[in-house]
């Protein structure tokens, strides 16, 4: 029997993800949508220390910055908008009112995660777009432009050298400090649909030619494709939010299962299904639960958790 869709084949990678692992996840807000996932499975990980950032010369700046661990956020590196105190190199989840609020929230979060890169194994890229807002002001290319009005910025589309340039660099560098770490770099399968339908295939063309030089040059890293995923196999509607733009829910998981049959070993993947046996049982809501059988519950489940190693 002809099957009606196109299934995407199974991805090999040369190495592994384990629970004993420390993963930095750095990108698109479908990070976050990984993150969450090897979050509940119990693994060590960090995600997004300066928030959503969707251009890969931001998203190398940024963990540059962490490797060189050498930033301090004063009220030089902020900027107040309309009411709202914002930096040029976070996601807007760090602004606050209050300016010493949104500095004391961007060095707290940096020097967390420059703790976590030291000791990372492996550093998810997700890269969502190669078209970036220059500020005029000063020739920087912002992480987030904040929708500040447009005559602010000067607005381009990032080449396939550049891109390949920049990760190559910033790979380099963090392997210099540790020659173990391992790097997965994918197209975030989010649409990028501002400047319209053609631009952001050209755009997502970009990425794709920049990480395939990037692992031609570092064997220590690999593509995964999401973005291949969504639009070769899951190319229906259907599989989109309501937005059409951002992958349903069901999508994710899909994608999600072929991340984990690419990354983890079977080993890896029986300890994640009784975990999410353990979660489902947790996320039952108790009628009463205050009650000796309530509690037997619970420490029925904190047993399964320790037999696991967690």
């Amino acid at each position: 029997m002809n099957s009606f869709r196109t299934i995407f084949p199974g991805v090999v990678s040369p190495f592994q993800i384990g629970h004993h692992n420390r993963v930095l996840l750095s990108g698109s807000c479908f990070t976050e949508h990984m993150e969450t996932r090897l979050k509940n499975l119990r693994f060590n990980t960090l995600a997004n220390p300066f928030g959503v950032v969707y251009n890969p010369f931001s998203i190398a700046d940024a963990l540059d910055k962490l490797l060189a661990d050498n930033v301090i956020y004063t009220h030089d590196s902020i900027f107040e908008n309309q009411g709202i105190w914002r930096s040029w190199d976070h996601h807007s989840q760090f602004a606050k009112p209050d300016p010493d609020e949104t500095l004391a929230g961007m060095n707290t979060a940096f020097r967390e995660s420059a703790g976590f890169l030291c000791e990372a194994t492996h550093v998810l890229i997700t890269l969502g777009t190669a078209d970036v807002f220059y500020l005029h002001e000063t020739g920087k290319i912002v992480a987030n432009n904040h929708k500040m009005p447009d005559h602010l910025f000067r607005n381009r589309r990032l080449s396939v050298d550049f891109v390949a340039e920049t990760l190559t660099g910033c790979l380099t560098r963090l392997l210099a400090r540790n020659s173990d770490m391992r790097f997965i770099l994918t197209v975030s399968p989010v649409r990028h649909l501002r400047k319209g339908m053609v631009e952001n295939q050209r755009s997502k063309a970009v990425l794709s030619l920049a990480c395939e030089a990037v692992c031609r040059q570092i064997p220590e890293a690999h593509y995964f494709p999401a973005y291949e995923i969504m639009l070769d196999d899951l190319r229906d509607y259907r599989f989109y939010a309501s937005d059409m733009i951002h992958p349903s829910e069901v999508a994710i998981s899909y994608i999600w299962d072929y991340f984990s049959s690419t990354y983890f070993s079977e080993s890896t993947r029986q300890t994640n299904a009784a975990l999410e046996k353990i979660n489902a049982a947790l996320r039952h809501r108790p009628f009463n639960p205050d009650t000796e059988q309530h509690r037997l519950f619970l420490a029925t489940q904190e047993e399964a958790l320790r037999k696991l190693g967690f």
